[in-house]
């Protein structure tokens, strides 16, 4: 109930009214049945954006600890994740990834549209990158038909690592939904898995507009920082060479 309410009286018209996101294709998400909706991921504003234009609820999974915190805010915490779509990981299993999977099996299981995020990760810097094949081995155990997605200009309403945006429609584009039931039993293939990501991930690219890069998201972030690191080292070197010359160096102090 919290859900609908969020969506259609609470949270979802404000968004509407100020932000009017545009949607194409989608006809493309069945009415009714289980789908699973593959989306680039720019901003933590995404997962509202794309199913705010649809009618049907679209679920994540998320961080048990998000379901899991004591006191008062631990339960306003669980509330407003339950009621934005998203349910824990079932840590029954034995990692976060077979945990995730376990949740959206049940979602799927149900005739539910599951929504995931192939990239892992939000993108640093609005390019695209390699998709985990956990999308595939979920397409292949739940014979669920995968709907690429792409939302853009979130990153512009909510760009990451700043409190506010600046004003944009965003714009949520569905795809043709894909069928990978010619793969069915081959869900242990790790070539198959991703043969299936990587066609995946090709149509969220055409939709989306983005430069692609073969390469995952976490590793990109960490060769970024590395970079800004190392650039900061430079910085701090070239500074205190200018300090040297100009006669501020410990030489000159010492004479």
């Amino acid at each position: 109930m919290l859900y609908w309410f969020l969506k259609w009286i609470a949270l979802g018209p404000v968004l509407r009214l100020v932000f009017r996101p545009k949607v194409f294709g989608i006809d493309h998400v069945p009415e009714e049945g289980p789908a699973i909706l593959a989306s680039n991921h720019l901003s933590y504003a995404d997962w509202l954006f794309m199913p705010l234009t649809l009618t049907r609820r679209v679920t994540f999974v998320a961080k048990a600890e998000y379901f899991t915190t004591p006191g008062i805010k631990g339960w306003f915490q669980k509330k407003f994740f339950t009621g934005a779509g998203q349910v824990p990981i079932d840590r029954s299993g034995a990692n976060a990834a077979e945990g995730a999977m376990k949740s959206a099996m049940k979602i799927l299981g149900e005739g539910d549209l599951f929504g995931i995020y192939p990239e892992g990760t939000r993108s640093h810097d609005g390019k695209l990158y390699r998709g985990k094949t956990g999308v595939a081995r979920l397409a292949l155990e739940s014979g669920a038909p995968v709907i690429p997605c792409a939302v853009v200009g979130t990153d512009v309403v909510a760009p990451t690592g700043k409190v506010y945006g600046t004003w944009t429609r965003p714009v949520v584009r569905f795809g043709k939904p894909l069928d990978f039931s010619r793969y069915a039993g081959m869900e242990n293939d790790r070539y198959i898995l991703r043969s299936i990501t990587d066609e995946i991930m090709y149509e969220i690219m055409r939709l989306s507009g983005q430069e692609y890069v073969d390469l995952y998201a976490s590793k990109a972030k960490e060769l970024a920082k590395e970079k800004a690191r190392q650039a900061e080292r430079e910085k701090a070197e070239q500074e205190k060479a200018e300090r040297e010359q100009a006669g501020d160096g410990p030489e000159q102090k010492a004479s």
